[in-house]
């Protein structure tokens, strides 16, 4: 089978997007938004491994449409596919680079991408998981140093440890990137480089581990600006609408599939906040804190919310993924 790997020359033209409203500078949390307390139940053992299985941090989780539930996890069997009551069916990607597995998600198609930090890619696989596209550039070997850097050849465009993907409803695909770039970049449906937005920092599109993102049915894009305790959002264009903040640091973002949507965003010390697409706080909670960790950084370090009723989340600190009703 041929695989596209298609990547824009660095010198494409980018356009320069200038917002009309300007976001609001954060540097440290906003006061947190009053909000009632979520009343939640956890599914105790939810996943349901074979013997011959463990799994590491567990950095994503996300289903598709028939329920299946898939897991990426930093051990050895990165990424797992479960039934919709949590049962296994099988392990996927074999051979594939996993240094630094970040997230996976689902695409209204029911295709799987995987987002690997380490090695800067983002591999999409089609429903019989074999891969059909593959973004970004792995870091070059050490001939480069010697064959191209003497040759004075320009290094190509690359991501910089990517963090997350959605896709807008023409198929546009928009990555975080990430933790090295501090930018949103739109690439067309079949690879090619069409935008980038941001830089490091805490100004107008400026951005402090863009750590993940997602698009509401408005095709507007919401961009988990971690560092600087915001949600940033923009049209599909890349144009700056509003920004969120009383969510503390906002690790990971979801959108329901319904009619009225609702986002929920949690953070790494287990806070998990629902709320309007305005961003009004309807509710919150804390998850994770029953597994006895106190202080570790990571409880929240992705969500799926396809339904409002159910979230699913991946924790790196329990190594494990946790369903939660939502009462």
């Amino acid at each position: 089978m041929r695989v596209d790997e298609k990547w824009a020359a660095a010198g494409l033209a980018v356009a320069i997007l200038v917002p009309v409203l300007v976001p609001v500078l954060a540097t440290t949390p906003a006061a947190a938004q009053a909000a009632p307390p979520l009343t939640f139940h956890v599914v105790d053992n939810f996943l349901k491994l074979p013997e011959h299985i463990n799994m590491a941090e567990v950095v994503g989780t996300a289903l598709d449409s028939k329920g299946h539930v898939f897991v990426l996890n930093r051990g050895h069997t990165p990424i797992l596919e479960f039934n919709p009551d949590g049962s296994f069916m099988r392990t996927i990607g074999e051979g594939i680079p996993t240094e630094g597995p970040h997230i996976v998600r689902v695409d209204p198609q029911d295709n799987l991408w995987y987002i690997d930090a380490g090695t800067n890619l983002v591999i999409k696989f089609d429903q019989q998981m074999h891969i059909q596209m593959v973004l970004g550039r792995r870091p070059e070997p050490w001939t480069y140093m010697t064959h191209v850097i003497e040759r004075a050849i320009p290094q190509p465009q690359n991501f910089y440890q990517p963090t997350d993907v959605t896709w807008g409803p023409d198929g546009s695909i928009f990555v975080s990137d990430g933790y090295g770039n501090s930018r949103v970049v739109k690439i067309s449906p079949d690879g090619h480089w069409l935008k980038m937005l941001g830089t490091y920092g805490s100004g107008p599109d400026q951005f402090k581990t863009p750590h993940s993102i997602a698009v509401d049915a408005q095709n507007n894009i919401y961009v988990a600006d971690r560092g600087n305790f915001r949600i940033q959002v923009y049209d599909d264009n890349l144009n700056f609408v509003k920004s969120i903040t009383g969510i503390g640091a906002p690790w990971a973002l979801c959108i329901t599939n319904t009619s009225p949507q609702y986002m929920f965003t949690g953070d790494g010390n287990g806070k998990l906040y629902k709320m309007d697409m305005s961003g009004k706080v309807l509710g919150m909670t804390v998850t994770g804190q029953d597994h006895g960790e106190e202080d570790t950084g990571d409880l929240i370090h992705s969500l799926d919310c396809r339904n409002p009723n159910v979230v699913y989340i991946g924790s790196a600190s329990m190594f494990d993924v946790q369903k939660v009703t939502i009462k």
